[in-house]
């Protein structure tokens, strides 16, 4: 299972316990699932287009909890020939009806097209409704990646006016989303790993958000290992290709111009440099006698360098 539908089945045995908030999350729900037919007499049937069983089932509990209506768990996709199936919400007119208008989606003129404007915002209005509506968004049109290779959450759009009012909802709650169009789709995404750890705050996914904060973790210190060793190996690489350099410039010192013709200074230093020629500008002055500082072993170098180029020229 991926770390998607892992969120997602938690998130569906999440429960709300005021109406207000199963509203709203049902809302969420049927305006970016949800589907209205007309029979032969006129009337609303509703019903679900998504191959999601745990978006069905948490569905058919809102239902239960706000309406009192029951539904048959023999309405789910099988399981073998699954794919985006249209399933029946309830083929009772009146239900229908009372459920379009509790969630505002019933007007005078009409039902309202699910998605296209977003949700009534008096549905919404209260912080703890706010959470129940993104919970059933992420339930809805949500995903994630696996965050041991990505830091990315996202819900998929059909309607521009629906994921506007998606990424005003997640940055009311100081969590920074963008939007991004993505063929005939309108994405809302988060790509901050803090800001994806909030929003499953928010929705109520404390176990993916705790599984999240480990692969953070983990990632993390990998991380700071992986830059210190890179660190590290650049310093001693640094350090062999300049030591290299000097007992270079030195070879050709000793045989072109000869160490008794240097001062007593850079003589020894250049004779300690082929002695000790993995040694680090601190290591060499110490051996010195009296000792000297690491700037001062730089300094003596750099005049060796220029006595061997100007003979190499």
């Amino acid at each position: 299972m991926s770390f998607s539908s892992e969120v997602k089945e938690e998130l569906a045995t999440h429960g709300s316990s005021s109406r207000h908030c199963q509203l709203a999350e049902l809302a969420a729900i049927i305006c970016f699932l949800g589907r209205t037919e007309t029979d032969g007499e006129s009337g609303i049937r509703l019903g679900l287009q998504t191959e999601n069983e745990a978006v069905l089932r948490k569905c058919f509990t809102l239902l239960k909890k706000t309406f009192n209506i029951n539904t048959d768990d023999s309405q789910l996709p099988d399981e073998e020939t699954k794919s985006h199936t249209y399933v029946v919400l309830t083929k009772n007119i009146s239900e229908a009806d009372k459920i379009l208008q509790a969630i505002k989606m019933k007007e005078p003129d009409g039902v309202k097209k699910a998605g296209e404007t977003g949700v009534n915002p008096l549905l919404i209005k209260n912080a703890c409704c706010k959470r129940a509506f993104l919970r059933g968004a992420f339930l809805s049109i949500g995903s994630m990646s696996d965050p041991e290779k990505s830091y990315h959450l996202e819900f998929v759009c059909t309607h521009k006016e629906s994921a506007e009012q998606l990424k005003e909802l997640i940055q009311g709650f100081e969590v920074d989303a963008k939007i991004v169009a993505r063929k005939k789709y309108h994405v809302v995404y988060l790509k901050e790993g803090a800001g994806i750890v909030d929003l499953l705050n928010i929705m109520g996914a404390y176990v993916s958000l705790m599984n999240f904060e480990n692969y953070r973790i983990v990632k993390e210190v990998r991380n700071s290992i992986n830059r210190k060793v890179n660190c590290e190996t650049a310093n001693i690489t640094k350090t062999v290709n300049a030591s290299s350099k000097q007992i270079e410039d030195i070879l050709l010192i000793r045989e072109r111009y000869g160490f008794q013709n240097l001062p007593d200074n850079l003589r020894e230093t250049a004779e300690i440099r082929l002695e000790y020629p993995d040694a680090t500008l601190k290591e060499l002055g110490q051996i010195l006698n009296p000792t000297v500082g690491k700037s001062g072993m730089n300094h003596r170098l750099r005049k060796l360098s220029e006595i061997a180029d100007r003979l190499r020229n």
